[in-house]
C-alpha cells in the first residue's frame, strides 16, 4: 500500500470521559494487525500542558515514556501492550504542543504577517501532526481524540477531523464514536438518549459517526440497537456493543465476535486481508484466568489511592503472571502508613515487595523501612527507579553505618549524598522534558543475577530520572555486598544493584514495566514472581 493510500480512523468519545477510548483503539489496532495490516495509534490530548511530565499522577495517572524519550499519556502504554510495537514522540500530541509550535512559527515570521487564528493555523498544525505518522508507510493510523465531544478544548480537534475527512475523501477515513448507555435500575432499561444527543453534537460540528461503540453494563436489546442506528444515522451492523469485561484483555475478542474489524475495513473500502489469528492472545487469557498458583506482592508507593499511577507495573504483573500461570495479587500499601504503623504490621504476610517509582519526600521513610524489612527477612524485593535509590539509602544507613545518608532530592545538606543529582542536571531550570528520558544502554556484569535473568550482556531500557547512584560510594557498597552490576557504557552511571546472599534483592534505575507487553512479558517481572513463588 502506497503512502497516499494510508487510511485514517478517528475515535471520539461522548456522554462522559474515561469510557475506554484507549482500550477500544488498542483492541481495534490488535484486530487489524492480526489481519496483516501495518497499524499505529496516536493520542490527541486537549490539555495545554506540553506533555504530562509535570503533572501530578493524581491529575492524569501514570506518565508513560517511549524509547525516544517522550513523556506521554498512559494510553500509549495500552497501545504498546496490545500491539507489541513501540510508539514515539509523534504518537502523543497535546494542545500545548500545537500552540507552542504555532507561536514559535509566528515569532519567526513564518506566517508572513498574517493574523494567526485557530482556523486555519491551529487546525493546520493539528492536521500536520495527524498525518506525520503516514511517512512511515502505515496502512492504517488510528487517532484517539481525548476528552468528550462538546468540550470547548476539543473543538479544534473535531474541526480538524472534519477538514481532514473532506481532504482525504470518504473511503480514506472514518469516525468511531464511543458512547455510554446508562442503565436506570428503577425502570430496568438502558437509555439511548444521551448517545443520540452526543452524536447530534458531533454532527453539529460537521462530523458524522460511521460506527457507534456503546459502553454498557448489560447486553443491548435488538430494539435498542435499531433505535440507536436510526437516530444516530448509522447502519444497524455498525452499532457495536462494548460490555464491561472482567479484564481489558478480553475486549478485543468481544469486539471480534461482533465483526468490529470487518465493519471498519468495509467502511474504509479495504479487503479483509488474511483471516484474523489471535491464538496467542487466547492462550494468554486462558493462562491468566486459570492460574496454578498465587502470590501476594506488596506495591509500596505514595500514589496507591489512584492505581492508574502505577498502571504499567500492574499490567506487567499480569503479563508475567499469566506467562508463569501464577495469579499475582497486588497489595497496595501507602508508604506513609508504614511510617505510622511499621513495616512488620503491613508487610509480614506478603510473598514479595516492590518499591515503586516516584518523586518528592512524602512517604520516603516508610519506603526505607520496607526495604530494610525485606533485606533483613529475606523477602524478595524489587526496586524501580526511586525504589533502587531507596534501597541505596537504607543500606548506607543500616549496613554502612552512615546514619544521615540520603538523596540530595530530599536533603541537599546531607553529609553522605549516596544519591546525587546527575551532573548534566545541575544547571537545568525548566522542569518539563528535561529529565534523563528514553532508552539507554546498560552493560550487565558477567555472572550477575541480572545477566542470568536477561540472558544478555547489554540491554536497553527506558529511563525517567534526575538523580543517580553516587559512584564515590561504589567500593563501600561492593565491600558490604550490595553490588552495582549494571552500568551505562558511556557515562559509567550505575543502573542496577543486587544484594549477595538474598533470594531476590534487585534495584534498577530504569523502568522495565514500560517494555512489558502481552506477547513479550518482561523477564525481570517473571524472575521476581518466580522468587516470590519459591519463597512462599
Amino acid at each position: 500500500m502506497s503512502k497516499k493510500e494510508t487510511k485514517y480512523i478517528f475515535v471520539t468519545g461522548g456522554v462522559t470521559s474515561s469510557l475506554g477510548k484507549g482500550i477500544v483503539s488498542a483492541s481495534l489496532g490488535l484486530l487489524l494487525k492480526s489481519r496483516g495490516f501495518k497499524v499505529t495509534i496516536q493520542k490527541l490530548d486537549p490539555y495545554i500542558n506540553i506533555d504530562p511530565g509535570t503533572l501530578n499522577p493524581y491529575e492524569h495517572g501514570e506518565c508513560y515514556v517511549t524509547d525516544d524519550g517522550a513523556e506521554t499519556d498512559l494510553d500509549l502504554g495500552h497501545y504498546e501492550r496490545f500491539l507489541d510495537a513501540p510508539t514515539s514522540q509523534n504518537n502523543n500530541v497535546t494542545t500545548g504542543k500545537i500552540y507552542q509550535t504555532v507561536i514559535e512559527k509566528e515569532r519567526k515570521g513564518d506566517f508572513l504577517g498574517k493574523t494567526v487564528q485557530v482556523i486555519p493555523h491551529i487546525t493546520n498544525e493539528i492536521k500536520r501532526r495527524i498525518k506525520m505518522l503516514s511517512k512511515k508507510d502505515y496502512d492504517i493510523i488510528i487517532t484517539e481524540i481525548g476528552g468528550t465531544v462538546g468540550d470547548i478544548e476539543s473543538l479544534p480537534y473535531i474541526e480538524s477531523v472534519r477538514q481532514l475527512q473532506w481532504e482525504l475523501g470518504k473511503t480514506n477515513s472514518m469516525v468511531i464514536h464511543l458512547t455510554l448507555l446508562p442503565y436506570l435500575a428503577s425502570s430496568g432499561e438502558l437509555k439511548t438518549k444521551p448517545s443520540q444527543h452526543s452524536v447530534r453534537q458531533l454532527m453539529e460540528s460537521g462530523v458524522q459517526a460511521d460506527v457507534l461503540v456503546c459502553r454498557t453494563e448489560y447486553t443491548i436489546p435488538k430494539e435498542q440497537k435499531a433505535k440507536l442506528a436510526q437516530f444516530c444515522n448509522v447502519s444497524l451492523g455498525n452499532v457495536i456493543e462494548c460490555i464491561d469485561m472482567e479484564t481489558i484483555y478480553e475486549v478485543p475478542l468481544y469486539l471480534q465476535k461482533q465483526n468490529f474489524d470487518e465493519v471498519v475495513l468495509k467502511e474504509l473500502n479495504l479487503q479483509p486481508g488474511k483471516e484474523s489469528n489471535l491464538k496467542e492472545w487466547k492462550t494468554f487469557l486462558k493462562k491468566y484466568k486459570n492460574p496454578k498458583r498465587s502470590v501476594e506482592i506488596a506495591l509500596v508507593g505514595k500514589y496507591v489511592s489512584l492505581q492508574d499511577s502505577y498502571k504499567s507495573i500492574a499490567e506487567a504483573f499480569i503479563h508475567a503472571g499469566a506467562d508463569m500461570e501464577t495469579e499475582v495479587r497486588i497489595k497496595w500499601v501507602y508508604s506513609g502508613d508504614i511510617e505510622v504503623e511499621g513495616a512488620e504490621k503491613l508487610l509480614q504476610n506478603v510473598d514479595g515487595i516492590l518499591i515503586a517509582p516516584g518523586f518528592g519526600d512524602r512517604g520516603i521513610e516508610g519506603k526505607i523501612q520496607a526495604a530494610k524489612y525485606a533485606r533483613e527477612n529475606k523477602i524478595p524485593l524489587f526496586g524501580i527507579c526511586l525504589g533502587m535509590q531507596i534501597m541505596t539509602i537504607e543500606f548506607a544507613r543500616n549496613v554502612l553505618n552512615l546514619a544521615k545518608a540520603n538523596s540530595m532530592e530530599f536533603d541537599t545538606s546531607t553529609p553522605d549524598p549516596v544519591i546525587a543529582l546527575m551532573e548534566e542536571q545541575k544547571n537545568v531550570v525548566d522542569k518539563g522534558g528535561t529529565m534523563r528520558l528514553g532508552a539507554w544502554k546498560c552493560v550487565l556484569k558477567q555472572g550477575s543475577k541480572l545477566a542470568e535473568i536477561y540472558g544478555a550482556k547489554t540491554i536497553s531500557e527506558r529511563h525517567r530520572h534526575r538523580y543517580e547512584f553516587n559512584s564515590d560510594y561504589k567500593k563501600d557498597f561492593e565491600d558490604h555486598g550490595l553490588m552495582p552490576t549494571g552500568h551505562n557504557p558511556e557515562t559509567g552511571l550505575v543502573e542496577t544493584l543486587e544484594l549477595k546472599d538474598h533470594p531476590f534483592y534487585i534495584g534498577v534505575q530504569y523502568h522495565p514495566e514500560y517494555k512489558s507487553t502481552v506477547a513479550t512479558p518482561h523477564p525481570l517481572f517473571k524472575a521476581f514472581i518466580a522468587a516470590a513463588t519459591k519463597g512462599k
